[in-house]
């Protein structure tokens, strides 16, 4: 029984080892630049704004920290201003831009363009209901738990399709906050206490046991630039 026991025991050892040193997807997760709109605080999800002067500066300086990269592919939102920025990241690496929708940012229904001032006045229950559940939609929009679920469904594709390699993902604030929580295997509602600035880097070794190695990273555009600053 003992011997039995011992085997069972270390099998199980060598399944998790394997597991441990299974080829890791690195995804180099990537905010857009900046568009007008995040100046004013708005919710713009669907919203196909162009990056603003400021946006384009620093897309070609996230584009600059990313050129020595081994990077394999580079996939965008659809969106405007995460394609303006991918390009930009794309070239430096003489690869095709991917465009993929699951990367696009949670639409906010008829909260689209408003500030949350805005919102509070004129549908402040709604608002105050959906910040306290994730798992709730602006009316007409999409909730970040289903934002987090879409990610979750391209990252196990991309994990198949790109054992190993080193990725870059452009997309946006919601998505990109969904996706970490999930590699923290923290709740959603952590995302609340997270804040992303245009055109920073946060970086995730995807596997069977994921790890953060960075976070709203912004060396590349310089301290001055952190709003938090």
């Amino acid at each position: 029984m003992l011997r039995q026991c011992g085997k069972e025991t270390r099998a199980a050892n060598r399944d998790n080892l394997r597991s441990l040193s299974a080829p890791i997807l690195r995804l180099l997760l990537a905010r857009h630049g900046e568009i007008p709109s995040n100046r004013e605080f708005r919710y713009v999800g669907s919203l196909d704004e162009p990056l603003a002067a400021a946006g384009l500066e620093q897309a070609d300086r996230l584009a600059a920290a990313l050129a020595s990269l081994p990077v394999r592919a580079v996939y965008s939102s659809p969106l405007l201003r995460t394609r303006e920025t991918a390009r930009r990241i794309a070239a430096a690496h003489e690869l095709p831009l991917r465009l993929e929708p699951r990367l696009r940012e949670q639409a906010f229904g008829e909260w689209e363009g408003l500030t949350r001032a805005q919102v509070l006045e004129s549908d402040g229950e709604r608002l105050r209901g959906w910040e306290g559940d994730l798992s709730l939609a602006p009316p007409g929009g999409e909730s970040l738990a289903a934002v987090q679920a879409r990610m979750l469904d391209l990252v196990g594709e991309l994990a198949l399709d790109h054992t190993g390699d080193c990725l870059v993902l452009v997309s946006h604030v919601g998505p990109i906050k969904a996706l970490l929580c999930a590699a923290l295997g923290v709740p959603l509602a952590a995302a609340r206490h997270m804040f992303l600035d245009p055109a920073t880097l946060s970086v995730v070794d995807w596997g069977a046991h994921p790890v953060v190695r960075l976070f709203n990273a912004h060396g590349h555009l310089g301290w001055d630039a952190a709003r938090w600053m």
